[in-house]
């Protein structure tokens, strides 16, 4: 029998449109080539007994009656799968040389922290932060399904949105002035795009920070759970997610795409599958090149062509015998800049792949809820995140796989001198579990052309109208990704119900 949907790549967009799918009584069914489904959203095993999550850290949109949580009582998950907020007073604690922010959920509280570390810039601090409250309300009114009623009723919002459609958050930094160091606190959660103030788009930066205000989550079972939970939604409606099943090719007829071809990675077996509908999970650009791109209009081509986010560097670790509490951390993410300028900070780690004074994300999963399974009884997760170039690390693999080592090693050593310097003496010491990964490991496990982490680069020019959505031109196919919605856990989970929306006609994310 042929399946309603078949949905290629198990990433979290295409997982929460497939649950939905299946809930409603749709044949499902999910084709992987990972070992596990979730795409960066996936957990592993190492050692036997530590757990890591790939990419996630921490969520937004969590909330009652906000996107998450709708979804999941739409699929009856709402009281199995919950979340811990984060500190509302300190979500985000910024730590650079001589200064440090805890960002508070806020704004005016905010206004009054940053007034009282710059005082005599407290009249341009108020105005920007103003400014970003504003911008974030007109992008909600601007976020599909738009409602001209909603435009007219809230203009100046939405014109002050459309102000800053083609500015960077320098770009808006140097509007109101703001001094260096201010910037820099405000900013220093780059990690969460991988891009310096002077190439991130306003509008990514807006609708991160403003969500995160309005509350930063995590998983109260870990972000595994979360994946189970939602396969087993497509499962025990007569669904499948088939792991290791590797798409090699996309079936056309008529610019209609009818199946796929796949290869099981584990027996080596040809197979083929067909669907009255085809979902793409999958990187657009890479299936766009696979079914070949003159199928496709100009109108999409166009689209299509946009630019990689750049990728990372992953410290995973394990401490034993120590209660990271007990040296300031918690319910939140650190973030420490060893530089004065990010904008400097990253052009020295991303273009000369120097770390020696390193700009880094610093969270502790295992401390954001009680619910202790991602290592054993005495133990605690610290992981290490910064931006790192894939180029440099593909080329360095390829040619000296132990310079690509110790490169990685000597990045970690520089970050955890930076640690043990500001925050715990000799934590070398109790270290019982170091893993590393890099850009090419993301490419690796994540199946991400080039490493990359968001898809689409955050820049401004693919923050427009113009940014690729659902659409592909060719009948029954639809893209459901990053790139072709926006990245990171609450994103992703909107892509996938707007796409469920539209094709289904139930609407669960009205305004």
């Amino acid at each position: 029998m042929k399946t309603d949907y078949l949905i290629v790549g198990s990433g979290l967009s295409a997982l929460v449109f497939g649950s939905l799918m299946a809930n409603t009584g749709k044949k499902v069914q999910v084709l992987e080539s990972h070992e596990h489904p979730g795409g960066f959203g996936h957990t592993f095993t190492m050692a036997k007994k530590y757990k890591f999550n790939a990419q996630l850290h921490y969520v937004w949109d969590c909330g009652e009656g906000q996107t998450v949580n709708r979804v999941l009582k739409k699929l009856n998950l709402d009281k199995e799968v919950t979340f811990e907020r984060y500190e509302p007073d300190g979500f985000d604690r910024m730590r650079m040389p001589g200064y440090s922010l805890n960002i508070p959920s806020e704004s005016q509280e905010l206004i009054w922290r940053l007034s009282d570390l710059f005082p005599q810039d407290a009249k341009q601090i108020r105005k920007f932060i103003l400014e970003v409250d504003k911008t974030s309300e007109g992008l909600k009114i601007l976020t599909p399904p738009i409602i001209p009623s909603e435009l007219l009723k809230h203009i100046t919002q939405v014109s002050c949105a459309i102000t800053y459609l083609n500015s960077t958050l320098q770009d808006v930094f140097n509007k109101f002035k703001l001094p260096q160091e201010a910037q820099t606190l405000l900013a220093l959660q780059w990690p969460d795009f991988l891009l310096p103030p002077d190439q991130l788009s306003f509008y990514a930066w807006v609708i991160l920070f403003t969500s995160y205000q309005k509350g930063a989550f995590y998983p109260t079972q870990h972000f595994e759970y979360v994946i189970n939970s939602l396969v087993k939604v497509i499962e025990e409606n007569g669904g499948e997610v088939l792991l290791n099943f590797e798409v090699t090719n996309f079936i056309l007829s008529n610019q209609m795409v009818t199946g796929v071809r796949a290869i099981n990675k584990i027996n080596r077996q040809n197979y083929e599958f067909s669907a009255e509908t085809i979902i793409c999970n999958i990187d657009p650009q890479k299936a766009a090149q696979m079914i070949g791109i003159e199928k496709f209009s100009n109108k999409i081509r166009k689209k299509l062509n946009y630019e990689y986010s750049p990728s990372n560097y992953m410290a995973y670790c394990v401490v034993k015998d120590i209660d990271l509490r007990d040296y300031g951390f918690g319910k939140w993410n650190t973030f420490h800049t060893c530089h004065r300028d990010l904008n400097e900070a990253f052009y020295q780690m991303y273009e000369k792949h120097d770390f020696s004074n390193p700009s880094f994300a610093i969270t502790t999963p295992t401390l954001m809820t009680n619910n202790q399974r991602d290592c054993p009884e005495g133990c605690q997760i610290i992981e290490f995140l910064t931006v790192a170039n894939y180029d440099y690390f593909n080329q360095l693999k390829q040619i000296n796989k132990k310079a690509y080592r110790q490169k990685k090693e000597e990045i970690l050593n520089s970050i955890l001198d930076v640690v043990e310097k500001n925050y715990i003496p000799d934590l070398r010491k109790y270290l019982v579990f170091k893993i590393t990964g890099s850009p090419t490991t993301n490419e690796r496990f994540c199946l991400c052309p080039k490493g990359n982490s968001y898809g689409s680069n955050l820049t401004p020019k693919n923050m427009t109208i113009s940014r690729l959505n659902h659409e592909t031109s060719l009948k029954n196919f639809y893209f459901c990704n990053a790139s072709s919605g926006y990245p990171g856990f609450a994103a992703t989970f909107w892509t996938g119900a707007i796409l469920y929306q539209k094709l289904s006609g139930d609407v669960i994310l009205s305004k």
